[in-house]
């Protein structure tokens, strides 16, 4: 689970303020510290497989918001990428 105060700290971060938490970037830094603290349960539990299923979910939600903003602003796309070490 994500802490409130990494949750807040997300916001801050890519929001530029503490009352921006829908913004593009701030959704996909939020979910991808979901992901990340996901991904050693199922490197232990391979049998999980509905709770792979929800993981497969928020992946996919993260693909479609990196899609939307790759093609709304390319800038934007590119720093988060980098910021966040993902590959694309």
């Amino acid at each position: 689970m994500i802490t409130a105060e990494r949750s807040a700290e997300l916001i801050k971060q890519f929001g530029g303020n503490d009352k921006n938490s829908g913004g593009t970037e701030v959704q996909i830094a939020i979910l991808t510290e979901r992901i990340k603290n996901l991904t050693p349960h199922f490197e232990k539990n391979k049998k999980d497989h509905s709770g792979m299923r929800g993981l497969m979910k928020l992946i996919g939600r993260r693909r479609s918001l990196l899609k939307h903003l790759s093609l709304k602003d390319e800038a934007r796309y590119a720093k988060i990428i980098s910021e966040l070490g993902l590959r694309k």
